[in-house]
């Protein structure tokens, strides 16, 4: 019998480091640095995510066949080198900002994996665009799709077009460096005074309070969009070539002066920048798709890179028909090539058969890929540090928290396997009643202590989700929007002199705790087959409310990745508005707790207006 082929995916050294192991196709574990390291975005090597890895897979660093990095450097450093010498001068601020992780870390990955490992493995290079595609496809449901990937930069290439059949894939057509709708994301995501690789969630949830009265402005200076879906920008407004910042003051001048202070007063102009740049984002995603369509004739598609997080876009994309299915990759930015990586040496380099998968379902497994936490575990902690907890079955689990949150309590639930990307989908999540008119802007400032406008998403159960949304596809990992059914709705206008947290504590739904300002929700659909216990939550939600319908948000707040362990879940319970805590088969109260010392100083560092 021949020796499985085991095969370790590694991102690192830029942002979101992850590390992903792949046995004969099939994924056995996946995670990001961040949970274990409790750094947001952590950029280290993943000691962490790799000894989970290898743990969950039962397989010793020896036992690898090889060892996979998400990109080349090489390639990377010929960019910002030819860069530089374009730039003249002017580049020298990007080239100091650069040069320490390429010259360094990046440039001994193979030494890195040798002294981390503690054996001599073969450590083998993927471009980033392969590793994105890989990532999309392999996973997805469909024997055939067209692959389309957008995201920053990877070495040159910022956008992809390709096609996926069996366990090959072809990249077709690129776009190159400097010419990135991902980077002209971001740049409107700093201006508007959000951070790069975190804020464009927000940037995109702000879109909908505003008018898009710069898309004009944008087509006409910042971008050529042409009919096959290429494009090029006007880089005379940018500063990522030449600067230390994405803009410069060309670029302020066109929107009406300087950029918006991280933390102060959201205006008007931002809200309808954030408009703007979503309505040409998704005027350019849908070029790509036609053309792609057109060039590949598939009747699925696959996506991934930072912009496939987009979920707006891919609602509309979703909407149009298009395309009969489309399938994104749930973490879809960088921590997903690890995955992506793995899988493509294990499928190109040794022709290794996709994973078996269901008729209609991926190979992705819900995206719970990281570690679980046993009731055993859970047990040891609570009773050494002597705090109250009640011990149920799975039924009355359900049940029970079910009732409470009918009677409107906020639920802390870590249940199962912890999700691969940046959404929380049922394993570790805050969860609320979605009837609630005040519960979207108390969860963000009293839970989660972020911007009050920031949207919720609703996890519905799947066989009900025409019910109360206008779409009736599979939506597991939250990435599509669509719009609540116009019978639930509660018509509404407000005008743009209204302070922001009067128009988003006004009800907009029988839902409002998961209706955007237009109407539109993060739908999540949930079945039985991935995540029994929270279909069974929801079920039990339903039959007590007649509402198949939950609040979901992902269990941590602001500044601090997702929640991993029993003590990262307790300490967050504690130090936020939360009223339960679920710890597998462990139910807690707040009001049974022993007072926690340090609630209070978390609450003033995260004081929002």
């Amino acid at each position: 019998m021949s020796e499985p082929v085991t095969i370790l995916g590694l991102s690192a050294l830029y942002h979101d480091s992850a590390a992903a192991l792949v046995r004969d196709g099939q994924i056995v574990a996946a995670a990001q640095e961040e949970r274990f390291s409790r750094v947001k975005h952590d950029r280290r090597f993943p000691v962490n995510a790799i000894n989970y890895c290898l743990e969950a897979g039962m397989v010793e660093p020896d036992e690898l066949t090889a060892v996979v990095f998400y990109d080349d450097p090489v390639l990377t450093t010929d960019r910002i080198v030819r860069t530089l010498a374009h730039s003249g001068d002017k580049g020298l601020a990007q080239w100091l900002k650069s040069a320490p992780g390429l010259l360094g870390a990046k440039m001994r990955v193979p030494q890195l994996v040798a002294a981390e490992l503690g054996a001599n493995l073969p450590v083998l290079f993927t471009e980033h665009h392969q590793s994105h595609a890989a990532s999309a496809f392999f996973p997805s449901p469909f024997d055939d799709a067209a692959i389309l990937t957008i995201d920053g930069v990877g070495e040159w290439a910022t956008t992809t077009l390709g096609h996926g059949s069996g366990n090959q894939l072809q990249i077709e057509q690129d776009i190159h460096f400097p010419h990135s709708l991902g980077l002209l994301y971001s740049a409107f995501t700093v201006f508007t005074g959000f951070k790069v690789n975190s804020g464009e969630y927000k940037l995109m949830g702000l879109a909908p309070y505003g008018q898009p009265i710069y898309a004009g402005v944008i087509r006409d200076n910042l971008i050529d969009i042409r009919p096959d879906g290429s494009f090029r920008l006007n880089l005379d407004y940018f500063g990522y070539l030449d600067g230390e910042g994405m803009t410069n003051e060309r670029f302020a001048a066109l929107f009406g002066g300087p950029p918006r202070q991280a933390e102060s007063r959201i205006t008007q102009r931002e809200m309808d920048m954030a408009a703007s740049i979503q309505q040409v984002t998704e005027e350019a995603v849908m070029a790509m798709a036609r053309h792609l369509k057109t060039r590949t004739g598939a009747a699925n598609l696959c996506m991934a890179g930072g912009v496939a997080l987009n979920c707006v876009a891919n609602g509309k994309l979703l909407a149009s028909g298009l395309f009969d299915n489309i399938w994104v990759q749930p973490a879809a930015g960088d921590a997903g090539g690890a995955l992506g990586a793995a899988l493509l040496v294990a499928h190109h380099r040794h022709d290794a058969p996709r994973a078996a998968a269901a008729p209609g379902r991926d190979r992705q497994q819900g995206s719970y890929l990281g570690p679980e936490l046993s009731n055993e575990e859970i047990a040891a902690y609570l009773d050494f540090n002597d705090y109250p907890a009640h011990r149920v079955t799975d039924d009355e689990r359900a049940s029970r928290v079910a009732a409470a949150m009918a009677e409107g309590k906020v639920i802390g639930w870590c249940v199962g396997r912890m999700e691969y990307g940046p959404r929380a989908l049922g394993a570790r999540s805050i969860l609320g009643d979605p009837r609630s008119a005040q519960m979207q802007s108390a969860m963000n400032l009293k839970i989660k202590f972020r911007e009050s406008f920031r949207p919720f998403a609703p996890a519905v159960l799947r066989d009900k989700v025409a019910d109360w949304f206008e779409m009736d596809a599979d939506s597991p990992y939250m990435l599509m929007v669509a719009p609540v059914r116009p019978e639930l709705r509660i018509e509404q206008s407000f005008s743009t002199a209204e302070d922001l947290r009067a128009i988003v504590n006004r009800p907009r739904s029988t839902i409002p705790a998961v209706t955007h300002v237009d109407y539109s929700a993060r739908v999540q659909t949930v079945d039985g087959v991935d995540k029994p216990d929270y279909s069974d939550l929801i079920a039990a939600f339903d039959a007590l409310t007649g509402c198949p319908v939950i609040v979901n948000t992902s269990f941590n707040v602001r500044g601090e990745p997702i929640v991993c362990t029993v003590q990262d879940a307790y300490r967050c319970f504690m130090r936020t508005d939360m009223d339960v805590l679920v710890l597998e088969n462990f139910v807690l109260f707040k009001d049974e707790q022993p007072a926690f010392a340090d609630s209070q100083n978390w609450r003033d560092e995260f004081e929002l207006d």
